[in-house]
């Protein structure tokens, strides 16, 4: 019995040296794999570490490292879906990002409402109002836009990306093309107010091809009445 449990304190004791020393080498690899800008290479050991020594904190960065590298539903899993205001900035945010990659507007905006209760800016409100008229929520529509273009500054840009080459345009340009789109789904009469309002949109920013799309749609619509035209939000 003495040998025995001389043997297991030795195991023991080897078995913790052991795992101290493969924490040292991810940790090591970890490092080095960011100095060689390997993202994969990272996210493998920052795993391995995850699963020698879990902490929050490491969760959060692998979480971050996936979704960096459009990742989007192993960050998710990782993280979850669920609305939770005690998580880090960086958790809500990778959550924020990664549900809207994937096409979950329902579950992205509230990630997004998290963020803009914690530090509102225009670029939030500008998210908000996308992912609200999405899922037709034209009330906090309206509430984000009129928010944003209260708060946005002349030198904010927005990407679009729905054209290649891809481009950027004024946040005003942007927040005043939903105020359009706003416009017209509030109410199908209105679709001279909603051109003028693409059409200030495209006095900010004569690049704004998303714009210029949406404005044909409406003037289609008001020559024949008869037809549907599709002015929804589409994803920048």
């Amino acid at each position: 019995m003495k040998k025995i449990a001389i043997l297991a304190i030795f195991s023991s004791f080897f078995m913790a040296n052991g795992q101290t020393d493969l924490k040292k080498h991810y940790e090591d690899f970890y490092k080095q794999m960011r100095v060689q800008g390997d993202i994969q290479g990272a996210i493998n050991a920052l795993t391995h570490l995850y699963v020698i020594a879990p902490s929050q904190e490491r969760k959060d960065t692998l979480a971050f490292l996936y979704a960096n590298s459009r990742q989007y539903m192993q960050a998710i899993n990782l993280l979850g879906t669920e609305k939770d205001t005690s998580a880090s900035d960086m958790a809500v945010d990778v959550k924020a990002i990664s549900l809207k990659s994937l096409e979950q507007p329902q579950l992205a905006v509230q990630q997004y409402e998290i963020l803009f209760d914690r530090n509102p800016d225009a670029y939030l409100a500008y998210e908000l109002a996308n992912l609200n008229l999405q899922i037709g929520k034209l009330d906090e529509v309206d509430k984000h836009i009129g928010y944003g273009l209260q708060n946005v500054k002349d030198d904010m840009k927005m990407p679009f990306y729905e054209s290649n080459p891809p481009y950027e345009v004024p946040l005003k340009a942007a927040l005043t093309y939903q105020k359009g789109l706003l416009t017209f789904n509030k109410d199908k009469t209105k679709v001279d107010e909603a051109i003028q309002l693409m059409d200030q949109a495209l006095a900010l920013a004569p690049n704004f091809n998303l714009a210029k799309q949406i404005k044909q749609a409406l003037e289609n619509q008001k020559n024949s009445p008869e037809q549907s035209a599709q002015v929804n939000e589409d994803d920048k």
